[in-house]
C-alpha cells in the first residue's frame, strides 16, 4: 500500500469524524432550543423529547471517542493532525455537556409542571429565551468556525461570551427582585436560576469550542486568556 493511499484513507477518516462532530453539534443545538421552548410554553412533551435526545448525544460521544482512539493507535498522527484529533476529543466532550445543560432545563420544566406552577406568575421567561438565543447563536457560530477552521469567527465567539455573561448577571438581579416582591415566585424563581446558569454554561461551552478551533489552526492554547487578548496572542 503506497504512502499516498494511506494519507488518502487518513484524510477520509478525519473528514468522516468531523462530519459526525457537526451532526452532534446540530443535535445539541436543537436540544437547547427545544428545552427553552418547553419552558416558555410549559410543554412537558417537548421536555421529554429533549431527554430522549440526550441518550443519542451520549451514544454519539462514546462512539466518536472510540473511533478517535482507534485512529490515533493505527495512524500515529503527528503535528496538525494530532492537534485536530485532540481538539475533536475535547470538542465532543463540550458538546455532550451542552446536551447535559439542555437536559437540565428540560427536567426543570417537568418539575415546574409537576408542582403546578401557574403560568400567570410574573417570571422573566422571555429574558431566559433571549439569553438562550444568544448562547445558541454562539454555539452555531463555533460549529461553523470548526467546519471551516475559521479563527476569526472563533475569536468573535470568544468575545461574545462577555455579552452572555452580562445577560446572566441581569437575569440574576431580576429573579432576586421577583422573589423579594412576590414570595409566591420563590420556588419557581430558584428553579429558573438553575436554568439561567445552564444557559450561561452553553455559552461557556461554545467559547471552549472556539478555543479548540484556534488550537487546531494555530497550535496555540488560548484558554484562560481575556477575550480581548486572544487575537494578539495568535498573530
Amino acid at each position: 500500500m503506497t504512502e499516498k493511499h494511506l494519507s488518502s484513507q487518513f484524510d477520509t477518516e478525519l473528514g468522516t469524524i468531523s462530519t459526525r462532530v457537526l451532526e452532534m453539534g446540530g443535535l445539541v443545538e436543537s436540544q437547547v432550543a427545544q428545552a427553552v421552548a418547553a419552558l416558555t410554553t410549559f410543554n412537558g412533551e417537548e421536555a421529554t423529547r429533549v431527554l430522549v435526545q440526550e441518550i443519542t448525544v451520549n451514544q454519539m460521544e462514546v462512539s466518536i471517542d472510540a473511533d478517535l482512539s482507534t485512529i490515533i493507535a493505527r495512524r500515529q498522527p503527528t503535528a496538525r493532525d494530532l492537534r485536530l484529533l485532540i481538539a475533536i476529543s475535547k470538542t465532543i466532550g463540550n458538546l455532550e455537556r451542552v446536551g447535559d445543560e439542555a437536559a437540565r432545563v428540560a427536567r426543570t420544566v417537568q418539575r415546574l409542571i409537576n408542582t403546578g406552577v401557574s403560568t400567570r406568575l410574573r417570571l422573566p421567561v422571555s429574558d431566559l429565551q433571549f439569553a438562550s438565543e444568544l448562547a445558541t447563536a454562539s454555539l452555531r457560530r463555533a460549529l461553523d468556525a470548526f467546519a471551516r477552521l475559521d479563527t476569526q469567527t472563533a475569536i468573535e465567539v470568544i468575545r461574545a461570551d462577555n455579552e452572555i455573561d452580562s445577560e446572566f448577571e441581569g437575569l440574576m438581579r431580576k429573579l432576586i427582585t421577583y422573589m423579594m416582591e412576590d414570595p409566591r415566585t420563590i420556588s419557581a424563581a430558584i428553579d429558573l436560576v438553575f436554568v439561567a446558569k445552564a444557559i450561561e454554561r452553553v455559552g461557556d461551552h461554545a467559547k471552549n469550542l472556539a478555543e479548540q478551533v484556534i488550537y487546531i489552526v494555530k497550535g496555540t492554547d488560548v484558554r484562560h486568556n481575556a477575550p480581548d487578548t486572544v487575537e494578539s496572542i495568535i498573530k
